[in-house]
């Protein structure tokens, strides 16, 4: 591939479009140093935090500070409580399969998120087996009542594909749990809390924070499974207690010591979404910046949108396919060169295409800015 260099005019502002970990922007990295000891502002109630123990005051303080900033950026319904562990989604998958599932759960899978929570539950040997429920990938499955489960589990956006569902309750089994993987939709993408149970998720996307932990807006229901699970005498580790999640969350802490960046970068990057205009801001951002991208798909002869059915495109992930005349992975090479960074499709699909995060973080102007970039390297590639 000949070199590329794209002229400076035409280049994004920022060129982080990486589906996680996530761009960071300066500001969470400011509020980060300060809770340094000593620093500026590294004292007072959220202050001192680096370095000392999670116990006290300083740490607890920025916990309840992520939990306070959660509930309201979900609008949390009554009763319903944001909870946190240590570990990521993977992490998440194991405790419910020990914790939340009591025999039988339905799965989604219509890409490779989906899909790793259900063989999870497949090879626990206390459960029945799993109705999984797949689609090819860019398009997507739908949940349905089935005799016996217990749980219907599904994400909200599938970040290796670019699709996107609705959340919402499978009507007609009012006696099963709605679990929805929020991985790299929180923060980005609206949604009723109360059509679900538990909202879960690993903050590296449109919370543009770090990992290392796992949080989740659970229901009163939810609790109620939980705690009659723990209190049955399954087997559950106590780093996969859902229990001990609720015990340790209700009092700001977490069961080891949690990562105090994450914590930090997570905590400004809710203040900002929500002094913002909350949740509908932010998907009204991440619909924009994906709207800059599909359009552009659709008038360019070479590109096309992935996710073919337009109700079925993430706002937070966009996937664009290329034709034989286009090697994708030359183009992402040039943009990289030249600045525009993790563009290139997700490892584990094989396609032709460009995957381009819209997180909420992510400026519209920068995605615009991204397109010309694109039509100029198309041109030379």
């Amino acid at each position: 591939m000949a070199d590329i260099t794209i002229p400076a005019d035409l280049l994004p502002a920022d060129g982080r479009f990486g589906c996680g970990p996530s761009k960071v922007r300066d500001e969470q990295l400011d509020f980060l140093a300060s809770l340094q000891p000593g620093r500026s502002g590294g004292s007072g109630a959220r202050g001192g935090v680096l370095g000392t123990s999670h116990r006290q005051a300083p740490v607890r303080n920025l916990v309840g500070s992520v939990r306070s900033g959660l509930s309201a950026l979900f609008g949390a319904p009554d009763g319903y409580e944001i909870l946190l562990a240590g570990g990521g989604a993977t992490s998440f998958w194991d405790a419910a399969v020990h914790g939340l599932i009591e025999r039988r759960s339905q799965h989604l899978a219509f890409g490779e998120f989906g899909a790793k929570f259900g063989k999870a539950a497949a090879r626990a040997p206390w459960l029945e087996d799993p109705d999984i429920r797949e689609a090819a990938a860019g398009s997507r499955s739908e949940a349905e009542a089935a005799t016996g489960v217990d749980v219907y589990a599904y994400p909200h956006n599938e970040t290796s594909t670019g699709v996107m569902s609705e959340v919402r309750r499978v009507r007609g089994d009012t006696g099963a749990l709605t679990v929805v993987d929020a991985t790299s939709g929180a923060g980005g993408l609206d949604f009723d809390p109360a059509e679900t149970d538990v909202y879960y998720f690993s903050p590296q996307k449109n919370l543009a924070s770090d990992g290392g932990l796992w949080f989740a807006l659970v229901s009163p229901a939810a609790i109620e499974r939980i705690e009659r699970i723990a209190a049955s005498g399954r087997y559950i580790p106590d780093t996969l207690s859902l229990a001990g999640a609720v015990e340790n969350s209700r009092k700001d802490q977490t069961l080891n010591t949690p990562a105090l960046a994450t914590l930090a970068l997570m905590d400004e990057q809710v203040r900002w979404i929500n002094e913002n205009g909350g949740l509908a801001w932010a998907s009204a951002r991440t619909a924009e910046s994906a709207s800059v991208l599909y359009d552009w798909a659709e008038r360019t002869s070479a590109a096309t949108p992935f996710v073919a059915e337009r109700s079925h495109r993430s706002n937070v992930v966009v996937t664009i396919d290329f034709d034989d005349s286009v090697d994708a992975s030359a183009v992402s090479a040039a943009l990289r060169a030249n600045g525009v960074v993790d563009t290139e499709p997700y490892r584990k699909l094989g396609r032709n295409q460009l995957r381009v995060a819209t997180f909420t973080a992510i400026e519209p102007d920068d995605v615009r800015a991204l397109t010309n970039c694109l039509d100029y390297v198309l041109e030379r590639v």
